[in-house]
């Protein structure tokens, strides 16, 4: 079969729109073939719409546990942003590749499967897995039925590589995020009459009031983790709509909040204690109506990751890309996800997060190549 190079792989995977609202099968379906043509059998795990799918592949022996190196297949949207070229198409310019995808995180991907025929001419003696997930972009949704099926698996993968960028350095932990949306019931009343209403939106403004209090509190009081930036777990509200016209006392506002947590740290009681503060205000509301509630719904739970700097990925992770220490990063990742499943975990891959999800996203060659070099070192420790 025809091999292809890392930056060619790069072209050929951008070219796929994979927004997380559009499907991923092109690529899945892409990918599948082109391990296919090396003899390499791929599993497709498919979530319950059936338009997208995860990929798992073992390359080297099935009977032992190996190397997972991993990917998200979706990107964000590039609606509403000022790109100067077109974000689906690969455009080299000074040592650079733009492209929507480039840096995040198709470029890990590419330089994966674009390896695969150097994979099976050296008879690995320690298997390399490949991972593509879908979904990471909208709450890491993809790689959790992936998890499930690796369980249930005899032989599972022993350690996990995430090509999310960072530069090639070896990456250890990363914040994990909570989000929760809050629902008032209030009672409407003419504005003129506002002590007969409850006002949806005013109650709705204490509680985000009582977020930003708690926000500032960890960011004066902590727990802090100086290798983190920002160094404490942040609560953020995002969005919030409610009303329907200045002189009508609203019955309804929702918003909707997240915590980025530290490693170690409580975002449980978080969501407690804001619930505790939200009862508080009911008693008030429901002197004036009886119907008026306050309600919290879980969105997206995904843990933060902690790997020991001297835990064998990391180690194994410092020694493939020449790195001298580890680092953390307030992004969230698949990686507490792995963890959580019983797969050891680093993060580590081309470019850099500041280009992520921003117009005219980039990654330079010298990333692609030093990820290269990456994996080529991998397969060299996993031939052994």
């Amino acid at each position: 079969m025809k091999t292809l190079s890392p930056v060619a792989m790069i072209r050929k995977l951008v070219r796929f729109d994979t927004t997380s609202r559009e499907s991923n099968l092109a690529l899945i379906e892409f990918a599948r073939d082109w391990l296919d043509g090396f003899g390499i059998k791929s599993e497709l795990v498919f979530d319950a719409t059936r338009r997208k799918a995860n990929l798992f592949a073992t390359i080297g022996p099935e009977d032992k546990p190996g190397i997972l190196l991993s990917g998200h297949s979706d990107v964000v949207p590039v609606d509403g942003q000022d790109w100067h070229s077109e974000p689906f198409t690969a455009i080299e310019k000074d040592d650079r590749l733009y492209a929507r995808g480039s840096s995040d995180m198709k470029s890990f991907i590419a330089v994966a499967l674009a390896l695969v025929p150097d994979f099976v001419a050296a008879t690995l003696k320690t298997p390399i897995h490949l991972g593509i997930t879908y979904d990471e972009e909208i709450g890491c949704l993809g790689v959790r039925p992936l998890i499930a099926a690796l369980a249930k698996r005899q032989v599972k993968p022993r350690l996990c590589i995430i090509g999310e960028p960072t530069m090639m350095q070896p990456v250890i932990a990363n914040k994990g995020k909570h989000s929760y949306a809050c629902r008032v019931r209030g009672h409407e009343s003419h504005s003129a009459l506002a002590h007969v209403g409850v006002n949806a939106v005013e109650t709705a403004a204490e509680i985000v009031a009582h977020l930003k209090a708690m926000a500032r509190q960890r960011r004066k009081d902590g727990p802090f983790d100086a290798d983190f930036t920002p160094p404490y777990s942040t609560i953020h509200v995002g969005t919030i709509q409610g009303g329907t016209a200045l002189n009508i006392v609203p019955r309804d506002c929702r918003f909707e909040f997240e915590i980025r947590d530290l490693p170690g740290d409580d975002a449980g009681a978080v969501r407690a204690e804001i619930e505790r503060f939200a009862r508080g205000l009911l008693p008030e509301m429901r002197a004036v109506s009886g119907d008026t509630a306050i309600e919290f719904d879980e969105l997206n739970v995904t843990p933060p990751l902690s790997t020991a700097p001297d835990a064998e990925i990391a180690q194994l992770a410092q020694a493939l890309s020449g790195a001298n220490a580890t680092g953390k990063v307030s992004y969230t990742t698949e990686g507490g996800l792995y963890q959580q499943g019983g797969i050891p975990t680093v993060i580590c891959g081309p470019g850099s997060i500041e280009q992520a999800h921003r117009p005219d996203e980039f990654i330079a060659l010298d990333q692609v190549k030093q990820c290269e070099a990456f994996v080529q070192r991998l397969l060299e420790r996993c031939a052994r």
